[in-house]
C-alpha cells in the first residue's frame, strides 16, 4: 500500500490544478494567438516575400512553413486537451489516452546555414517562438504527465520538495507573452 492510501490524504492532480491556473490560460491564449498570427502571416506577407527568395531560400521557406505549421498545430491540440480538461469536457485519463496522438518532441528546426539569411524576419521570429512555445509546452507536459519522474525515494523523504519541483516547472517564470 502506498503512504497516500495510507494516511487516506489523495495526491495533487497537477494536470487539473493547472489546467484551470491563470498561467494556462495565458499560455493557451499566446499558443492560439501565435497559431492565428502564423497563419495571417504565411497567407498574406508571408507568400509575397517568398517570390523574391532564390531557390534555395525558397525550398528552406517551404519546408519550414510546413514544420511551423505542423509544430503548431500539436502544440494547440495539447493546448485544447488542457482547456478540455478545465472545462471539466475531459477527464485527466482521457487528455492522457488522446495527447498520446499528440507529438511534441518532433520537428525541430535549425536555423542556420545557407539560404537562412534570405528569410523574412517576422517568419524567423515565428519559427524562434514556436520552437520556445514548444519547449516550455514539452517541460510542462513532463512535469504534469509524470514523463520527469521524481524517484519514489525523494518524493517519500520529502514530498513537499517533489510537488515544488513540478510547480516551479509549471510556473515558470521565464515565459511572459
Amino acid at each position: 500500500m502506498d503512504q497516500s492510501s495510507q494516511s487516506g490524504v489523495k495526491p495533487v492532480r497537477l494536470a487539473e490544478h493547472f489546467a484551470r491556473s491563470d498561467k494556462f490560460r495565458d499560455l493557451f491564449s499566446y499558443g492560439m494567438d501565435l497559431v492565428e498570427e502564423t497563419a495571417s502571416f504565411l497567407d498574406a506577407e508571408g507568400r509575397v516575400a517568398a517570390k523574391s527568395l532564390s531557390k534555395k531560400s525558397t525550398a528552406i521557406y517551404g519546408a519550414e512553413s510546413m514544420r511551423l505549421t505542423t509544430r503548431l498545430m500539436q502544440l494547440a491540440s495539447w493546448l485544447l486537451l488542457q482547456r478540455a480538461v478545465a472545462e471539466d469536457e475531459m477527464s485527466v485519463e482521457q487528455a492522457i489516452n488522446e495527447k498520446k496522438n499528440v507529438k511534441l518532441n518532433q520537428l525541430h528546426t535549425h536555423t542556420n546555414g545557407p539560404g537562412w539569411d534570405e528569410l523574412p524576419p517576422r517568419f524567423l521570429d515565428l519559427i524562434k517562438r514556436s520552437v520556445a512555445l514548444q519547449k516550455r509546452i514539452k517541460r510542462l507536459d513532463d512535469e504534469i504527465y509524470g514523463m520527469t519522474e521524481v524517484s519514489e525515494e525523494t518524493s517519500a523523504s520529502n514530498p513537499v520538495a517533489s510537488q515544488r519541483a513540478l510547480l516551479e516547472t509549471a510556473f515558470d517564470p521565464r515565459f511572459r507573452k
